[in-house]
């Protein structure tokens, strides 16, 4: 059974820094695309960043230069490190994993962003 199982989010104040965490079982980790997505209330689900299994990584221009993807393949554990965070950065982020046909989400973690 494959479980995606995200850690990290909180309240921060703008300009404050978060670390969300993906920890993963069930799968062969280091086959799998990982990725984060966040949903804004009242919005859809969009991609943030994703990291492929050969090391690709992109980011969503809203949070470039500012959040930090990575993974670790020995702790199956991928991450975001976000930085320089904007109110707008407020919302529910999933981690998210990916081969071929197959795909899985974790249950989220919510992020706030507010003084």
């Amino acid at each position: 059974q494959v479980q995606l199982v995200e850690s990290g989010g909180g309240l921060v104040q703008p300009g404050g820094s978060l670390r969300l965490s993906c920890a993963a079982s069930g799968m062969i980790f280091s086959i799998y695309n990982m990725g984060w997505y966040r949903q804004a209330p009242g919005k859809q689900r969009e991609l943030v960043a994703i990291m492929t299994s050969g090391g690709s990584i992109n980011y969503a221009d809203s949070v470039k230069g500012r959040f930090t993807i990575s993974r670790d393949n020995a702790k199956n554990t991928v991450s975001l490190q976000m930085d320089s965070l904007k109110p707008e950065d407020t919302a529910v982020y999933y981690c998210h994993g990916y081969w071929t046909f197959r795909s899985y989400w974790g249950q989220g973690t919510h992020v706030t962003v507010s003084s």
